[in-house]
């Protein structure tokens, strides 16, 4: 009898046991709540992926492009993010030594410079997205310049010196490298015309005139070359400009203009103003829309869109640039704009750039997509993870992510979170974004995969976030050196290197699903890559 008690004591026992280990563990059991899940079927194609995001990529000037370093972190960059086109300042500047005039007032030309950057571009399998700018000092009306390479804004002293500069730019092109490649090139006139002063000296109507000169002068070489503008700042004057083309009866083949998501100013070099993030969640993405909304309206309506400059702020001295924020900011807005656009041309690959002159810091908010060193921002991973997009997309309600698949069998997962965590006019990103920012928890994330094909897989898995994959972190950790030696630029390298953060091997059988829940924090973003093996 006393057996009998004890039995049923045990068995009582173990069936409060679990009950108990649940309360015990209740606090860790509420967090796997699910606050977002994103599903996608193998079998339901959304059709070929828009790779907008990486048809261009900005670049400082020309005459950085003759640089040894600047030329291996392109090639870098071209091997792993794949980018078509480069866009960059300059071309025809002094420094570039493309005109002078001889004792009696003619037009003297050399391209070997330009020879140089363009044979180097098209080798590695980059097409120039050819900004025709600034003007030469001995053609310029003017002395005004911008920046400390002294690019000069003015107009012309005489236009049609000016048609025969660009004419004859054009045939050497369509000499050195053939009609066909160069059909395939934009000619975009000058930059940021509406910028006065700044990056043109004169009115609205003295850029028309020199588009009207300049669109003359490459059709005449080819009607097929690909002509436009008007590469305005903050997304402007893009119904003038088709009005203006339109009446004059100008060819126009695409509208080029720019945005950045910065709440003031335009042209801030040296970060001296103060730039605040916007918190209007539709920033810079709102620009493209409505800009593609102005050109449905307009006399042309199927004219090509190419923001040629975009990214979080407008200076080259903004630290959110240099930020773990930066990778989800990018992803958003691109994901945002969605078919509106045919490039988003991020400004710019490296922090080799010198508008502000030299820099005296290895992390001073740059641009680029990498340091001067060579070292990988978040902002790089964002373009390297879609470049390691599949060609098919999925069908995806999730605004978040993409899901691709390739025809081996691999199947690819992007998704992230994004969150201003800026705290608002209070204080300049300057200020902001150079702190220690500590991301959040945002909840969990069920990540489902149905109808893939039986089989064995590899799963990688990347992610950039804070301290991951984050160098401005580790470079922080370091005590902010104001200058990096060998030994501590190759140590934040291996830090942030890029490699998958895990990798396993699964099997899905049959009518399986591939599920996964994971943590995700503020401002991260994941890849999975399933490889079929």
């Amino acid at each position: 009898m006393k057996f009998k008690h004890l039995s049923l004591i045990l068995i009582s026992l173990s069936l409060l046991l679990p009950a108990f280990a649940q309360g015990v563990n209740k606090k860790s059991k509420t967090s796997e709540i699910v606050q977002r899940t994103i599903h996608v079927d193998y079998t339901s194609e959304k059709g070929l992926l828009n790779t907008m995001f990486k048809e261009c990529i900005g670049a400082g000037r020309a005459n950085e492009g003759l640089r040894a370093d600047w030329q291996q972190q392109l090639m870098f960059v071209k091997k792993e993010c794949d980018f078509k086109y480069i866009r960059m300042h300059g071309l025809l500047c002094d420094d570039m030594g493309v005109y002078r005039e001889d004792n009696k007032g003619n037009a003297e030309y050399n391209f070997q410079y330009i020879d140089a950057l363009y044979d180097f571009l098209l080798s590695i399998g980059i097409r120039p997205f050819v900004e025709l700018s600034f003007m030469p000092s001995a053609l310029a009306s003017g002395n005004e310049t911008i920046f400390w390479w002294r690019g000069n804004v003015t107009p012309p002293k005489d236009y049609k010196k000016w048609e025969d500069l660009i004419s004859n730019l054009v045939q050497h092109f369509t000499d050195r490298y053939g009609a066909e490649e160069v059909k395939h090139w934009y000619f975009e006139v000058w930059n940021e015309p509406n910028l006065s002063p700044g990056f043109w000296s004169g009115t609205q109507q003295d850029y028309f005139k020199l588009y009207e000169y300049t669109v003359k002068a490459v059709k005449s070489v080819n009607v097929d070359y690909k002509v436009g503008g008007p590469a305005t700042a903050g997304a402007a004057w893009v119904p003038d400009m088709i009005s203006y083309c339109s009446k004059n009866k100008l060819p126009l083949d695409f509208i080029s203009t720019h945005s950045y998501g910065v709440k003031q100013g335009y042209l801030d070099e040296y970060g001296n103003s103060g730039t605040i993030l916007s918190k209007d969640p539709m920033s810079v993405s709102g620009d493209v829309l409505n800009s593609r909304k102005q050109i449905a309206e307009s006399s042309m309506p199927n004219l090509e869109l190419h923001y040629t400059e975009w990214s979080a702020s407008y200076t080259p001295a903004d630290p959110i640039h240099d930020s773990y924020h930066e990778a989800a900011y990018i992803l958003e807005k691109l994901k945002q704009v969605g078919d509106a656009v045919n490039s988003m041309s991020y400004w710019v690959f490296t922090d080799i750039f010198e508008e502000a002159g030299p820099r005296f810091t290895p992390f001073h908010g740059g641009f680029g997509l990498l340091t001067i060193q060579g070292i990988n921002k978040p902002a790089f991973y964002a373009y390297n993870y879609l470049n390691k997009l599949g060609k098919t997309e999925l069908t995806n309600m999730d605004s978040r992510s993409w899901a691709c698949k390739n025809d081996d069998g691999s199947v690819q997962l992007l998704f992230w979170d994004f969150t201003n965590t800026h705290p608002g006019d209070s204080v300049n990103n300057q200020e902001y974004y150079i702190r220690d920012l500590p991301s959040k928890l945002k909840g969990k994330v069920k990540v489902e995969i149905s109808n893939i094909p039986a089989g064995q897989y590899r799963l990688e898995i990347y992610k950039v976030g804070y301290h991951v994959n984050d160098t401005y972190s580790t470079y922080l950790d370091m005590g902010k050196p104001h200058q990096l030696s060998r030994e501590q630029v190759n140590s934040i390298k291996k830090l942030n290197d890029g490699a998958p953060i895990s990798t396993e091997i699964i099997n899905i059988g049959v009518n399986s699903t591939f599920s996964r829940i994971m943590d995700l924090n503020e401002n991260d973003v994941y890849l999975l890559n399933l490889v079929k093996r």
